[in-house]
């Protein structure tokens, strides 16, 4: 293929290349296959030369999608391809090398056509670079293009399942789940969301049916193991016996470009190298999300989401009243741990999301689990992290902890799990403190950002809920907690006196125009329904825990004039009532136990009348209990948010940011 190339942009002239894109057909039986796909390297990873490598297919790719309609090599090199893959699990058994490497050669040279092809044509013409029937003498048979298209799909899915993981096949795996994701990338240059297709009925409801199940334990399984991309292996090396491989390697190599590496090959180590080690299990998991988040068609469900939401733990020995479509078992602790050390990625974290709320079996597990603060932790350093974090991480974030909180046992035990030295948590030294402490302090630290900020009603209603579910459960809170509580309100309580300055004075300077009255009346309209919810959290707590919570009761008595100007306001008279009864009764017993107290004296006076104050005192309200329920068409949310995932964080593809349509580039 050209002896000596050695640069990427030398491909343009490589003679073999040159013969795949143009206008002479070449018999499947020719020796020039064998010489095309006899070239070492291994993908690129960095998105440096990816684009270098999009850059220099793109020419080459325009040329075949002209001349490939007389010629029918692209689809001769799907052939190819084919042929080869149907002796793979063959070649992994007898560790042949070769064989293995001149499949994935053929399939990354597939791959990087169609990306351009999905670029530059729709399905139907896509359909059509397939559909080449007239053949050379001596080829394989004739095969219509839609089973040709199918059956390319149908053979990516069977390798990925069939192909154990090995050190060999670890290029080969990577390239075929590549290869669906590129399959799937027409949505990229779509705005609406893609609900049928060519592609999208194979994978959904043709010969890959049947292996839905097991495609989605593989993959799932591929971001449990994260396996590091094994030190490229060159066929070129010489072998102690100077044996056969190295022979037939050399007779028939030429070099495409100077050595690619999927992580190693002996190439210096780069930047992109050691960010993402772990290529297999991250664009494994791009896939799952791509295909969980398929919609359903117009009369049949997507095979894959019913995979996701209804695999059961291995250790589930019970059978099932009603068997569910595609279900399986897989190890739900390998995958728990898996979770718990990914939270860093977006895709992570939607994968979390995913299993939190659609699959019952998994969520009884995570709730079950001693250890809950392996997962909650990362997810609060990623609150904690807003300033850094795309707006749709944080939700994700946010979601899973509102989903953790309706459950009461959860609410509970947090308070029970103590931490030390949070490192990540730099506003202040906590050297001890429990999860249900950080867990408070870091969502009332989202809450203010967002107040500053984004000003996003969303966000402060989410973090909101996740406070009033665990609200009834609050025990033993850290001083620096309950501090926080009441400096929210405190921060709430002027923000609402300065818009409602703001409203009365523009009311006197306009009293012939209230143009300008709306945007102030709905302002205080929101601050007043975040601060309703604020007292009733607070009120909830005293309820419900008020001998559990000193710490609660003397920042509230330290800070009690706050909340003078909302006790006649009809907006709070109802839940008012409480913290009044609350603040006159403590207030009372530290005035008898005399002036000038010390702090430790006020929290034993605090500590004792806890116990004292008679709990009819107060008035009963409903639980506050909220539950997470996604939008109507969730799929106008996370397919535009998969893919830009995929466009952002997809191992070694590059697209040009002109003709993406699904986002805006500043989304992802």
């Amino acid at each position: 293929m050209g002896a000596n190339t050695s640069h990427v942009s030398d491909l343009a002239d490589n003679p073999s290349l040159k013969t795949l894109v143009g206008t002479e057909p070449m018999s499947e039986n020719d020796p020039f296959w064998n010489q095309l796909i006899s070239f070492t390297f291994i993908s690129p990873t960095s998105s440096g030369d990816s684009k270098l490598l999009e850059e220099a297919v793109v020419p080459l790719a325009k040329i075949l999608i002209q001349n490939n309609l007389r010629t029918g090599n692209f689809g001769a090199l799907v052939r190819i391809f084919l042929g080869r893959t149907k002796e793979l699990k063959i070649s992994t058994e007898c560790q042949d090398q070769l064989f293995i490497w001149q499949a994935h050669n053929a399939l990354f040279m597939i791959r990087c056509l169609l990306k351009v092809f999905i670029r530059e044509m729709n399905e139907d013409e896509l359909h059509l670079q397939f559909s080449y029937q007239e053949r050379a003498p001596g080829s394989c048979g004739e095969t219509s293009s839609q089973s040709l298209l199918e059956e390319l799909l149908s053979n990516l899915v069977h390798l990925i399942v069939e192909v154990p993981l090995l050190d060999i096949t670890y290029s080969i795996l990577f390239e075929a789940v590549t290869t669906l994701l590129v399959f799937f990338s027409y949505q990229l240059f779509h705005k609406d969301i893609l609900r049928d297709g060519l592609i999208y009925r194979h994978i959904m409801k043709g010969r890959c049916l049947s292996l839905t199940s097991r495609l989605v334990k593989t993959l799932l399984y591929n971001f449990i193991r994260q396996e590091k991309c094994p030190p490229a292996t060159h066929i070129f090396e010489s072998k102690d016996e100077g044996g056969l491989l190295y022979g037939l390697a050399s007779g028939v190599a030429s070099g495409l470009w100077s050595v690619f590496t999927l992580g190693g090959a002996g190439s210096k180590a780069r930047v992109d190298q050691e960010h993402d080690p772990l290529p297999l299990s991250n664009q494994s998991l791009l896939l799952l999300l791509v295909l969980a988040n398929l919609t359903d068609g117009p009369d049949w469900p997507n095979p894959y989401r019913q995979a996701i939401t209804s695999f059961r733990n291995t250790q589930d020995t019970s059978s099932l009243s009603v068997e569910q479509p595609h279900t399986f078992q897989i190890n739900f602790n390998s995958l728990y741990t898996a979770l718990c050390e990914q939270q860093r990625s977006d895709q992570a974290t939607l994968l979390l999301y995913t299993l939190l709320h659609q699959n019952a079996n998994m969520r009884t597990y995570m709730l079950s689990r001693t250890d809950m603060e392996n997962l909650v932790l990362p997810i609060l350093e990623i609150l904690y992290h807003v300033e850094d974090r795309n707006s749709h991480h944080v939700y994700m974030a946010l979601i899973i902890l509102l989903i953790l909180t309706e459950d009461d046992t959860f609410n509970r035990s947090i308070h029970e799990v103590v931490l030390k030295n949070i490192s990540w948590y730099t506003e202040r030294s906590l050297t001890e403190i429990s999860l249900g402490s950080l867990l408070i302090l870091v969502v009332i630290r989202t809450i203010q950002f967002n107040m500053t900020r984004t000003r996003d009603k969303y966000l402060h209603t989410n973090c909101l809920a996740a406070l009033a579910n665990m609200s009834a459960q609050f025990r033993c809170l850290h001083q620096y907690a309950a501090q926080r509580i009441i400096s929210l309100f405190a921060l709430l309580s002027k923000k609402h006196n300065k818009v409602l300055e703001q409203a009365t004075q523009s009311l006197r300077g306009r009293r012939g125009d209230s143009s300008a009255l709306p945007d102030y009346a709905q302002d205080l309209n929101v601050i007043e329904e975040v601060i309703r919810m604020m007292l009733e959290i607070i009120n909830s707590c005293l309820s419900n825990s008020l001998h559990h919570n000193p710490n609660l009761v003397y920042a509230l008595l330290y800070k009690r004039e706050l909340f003078e100007q909302f006790r006649t306001h009809p907006s709070f008279q109802d839940i008012m009532q409480n913290l009044d009864t609350v603040i006159s009764f403590f207030s009372h017993r530290l005035e008898q136990a005399g002036s000038d107290l010390s702090v430790e004296r006020v929290q034993e006076v605090i500590m004792k009348g806890a116990q004292a104050l008679p709990t009819d005192r107060l008035k009963k309200f409903p639980e506050l209990k909220f539950k997470y329920v996604e939008e109507e068409q969730p799929e106008d949310f996370f397919i535009p948010y998969v893919w830009s995932l995929v466009f952002n964080s997809g191992v070694g593809l590059h697209w040009s940011p002109h003709g993406i349509e699904l986002f805006s580039m500043d989304s992802g």
